[in-house]
């Protein structure tokens, strides 16, 4: 398998990129390379290598939830440059 200088071009326009001639000749064989390696990495037998999950043998590390009481509003507020409505006022984002 390999990439063409026309699958990279094509790729780029669904980015919305602009690549020059010499870009698309570079991320073309950059590609090829990633995927010469990639050929590599199944010929390797893995037939008697146990599936996991993740790399490592680690357990869930986050602490137990517990329920608390949180701060006030009135003083989550209290530095906020703007509120409305007991609640922060933000700049819209969107038009």
């Amino acid at each position: 398998m390999s990439i063409t200088k026309e699958e990279v071009r094509h790729v780029a326009k669904l980015s919305r990129l602009t690549l020059s001639d010499g870009e698309v000749e570079n991320y073309t064989q950059h590609l090829n390379t990633v995927l010469k390696f990639a050929e590599k990495l199944n010929e390797i037998d893995t037939s008697n290598i146990q599936p996991t999950s993740h790399a490592l043998d680690i357990s869930n590390v986050f602490r137990e939830d517990k329920v608390r009481d949180s701060i006030p509003r009135e003083t989550a507020l209290k530095n906020a440059p703007e509120q409305k409505n007991g609640q922060f006022k933000v700049p819209a984002v969107m038009e």
